[in-house]
């Protein structure tokens, strides 16, 4: 029975902790939450009330504050923390890591200071051959959903076929289904770059500019995202999958959303700082925006609509003068 170490207890290490309760493969689970007030609320009451209300964490999850404690005798290591946090806790569980530890992540954006995906810190930190012990986690998955049973396929990217196979068959049950592939680069970028283009779909319903100016940014969005994995070494096939326009779908156009929930207000004139300051939940886009730029600046990649973005997000641009400036762009084919 193999043991696998969650690491993040936010909604969505709540979430794959439940669901992995549930796997066709019995394990043993152990989370770590950074916040002891969610180690405590999880321990005593076995319910993430901050991040995910309404759904019970199983008894046989153990729950704890410790790196140390998680990692030992840890098969595989699940890092679901924000990004932005990313490298400095991966730093701190070096010294615990198993040596032979198998590392999945399942962070969906890029490092704002370096612009690095996860599996890039995870490798660097950890001292990680990438194609050996390391795979990446994504796909169409809002928390709340797969905490609730609700059927979800999502894919495992990894170099190391054999690993993603053996993962695959690990964390797979009846209401969670995943499907593999071998390209981290692709998948990455796509969970990263979704979160952008969700934001400017959510400005888009914030205006109530309409349906159709909500398909036509995704669509956008989506050539965007493509053009950028593509050049920095990913597969177009991938953005056609469940990483790429199946994730972009559910964040751009989903209720439970929070990067198209940040979009939204922003299109109703209220200010980021604001926005943000009202929920402790993560929109990783406003993160990952300016990251995204530089990366499509290093490949000379065009990305309209991510520069609009940034605009709004960095320098006050007014909404509604970002939607203009996309629709003015000097007309080309698609």
């Amino acid at each position: 029975m193999k043991k696998i170490a969650i690491i993040g207890g936010g909604s969505w290490g709540t979430a794959l902790a439940i669901a992995l309760t549930q796997s066709s493969r019995s394990h043993r689970l152990a989370l770590w939450a950074h916040s002891a007030e969610v180690v405590e609320m999880l321990s005593t009451r076995r319910v993430n009330e901050i991040y995910l209300p309404g759904f019970e964490m199983p008894s046989d999850v153990e729950v704890t504050g410790s790196l140390e404690k998680a990692l030992a005798g840890a098969d595989i290591v699940l890092g679901v923390m924000p990004s932005a946090h990313a490298r400095g806790i991966y730093r701190a569980m070096r010294p615990f890591a198993e040596t032979n530890s198998v590392f999945v992540s399942a962070t969906k954006g890029l490092e704002p200071n370096t612009h690095a995906r996860i599996s890039e810190i995870i490798a660097q930190e950890m001292s990680l051959d990438p194609l050996s012990r390391l795979a990446v986690l994504s796909g169409p998955s809002f928390a709340l959903e797969v905490a609730a049973g609700d059927p979800t396929a999502v894919v495992l990217a990894s170099a190391n076929a054999q690993l993603a196979s053996e993962v695959q068959e690990e964390f797979s049950g009846p209401r969670f289904r995943l499907y593999t592939n071998d390209d981290v680069i692709g998948t990455e970028i796509a969970g990263a770059v979704k979160n952008v283009i969700a934001i400017a779909a959510g400005i888009c319903t914030g205006l109530e500019l309409g349906t159709n100016a909500v398909a036509a940014l995704v669509t956008r969005g989506l050539a965007e995202m493509t053009r950028l994995a593509v050049a920095l070494g990913g597969r177009r096939e991938t953005l056609s999958g469940l990483a790429g326009v199946g994730d972009l779908i559910l964040t751009a156009t989903g209720g439970l959303s929070r990067n198209r929930s940040v979009g939204i207000e922003l299109g109703k004139g209220r200010v980021l700082k604001e926005i943000l300051g009202a929920t402790r939940m993560v929109a990783e886009g406003v993160g990952s925006a300016a990251a995204t730029l530089e990366l499509a600046r290093r490949a000379q990649v065009e990305m309209p609509i991510t520069e609009q973005v940034h605009a709004v997000l960095t320098a006050g641009r007014v909404t509604r003068d970002a939607i203009r400036d996309l629709m003015e762009r000097r007309l080309k084919q698609e």
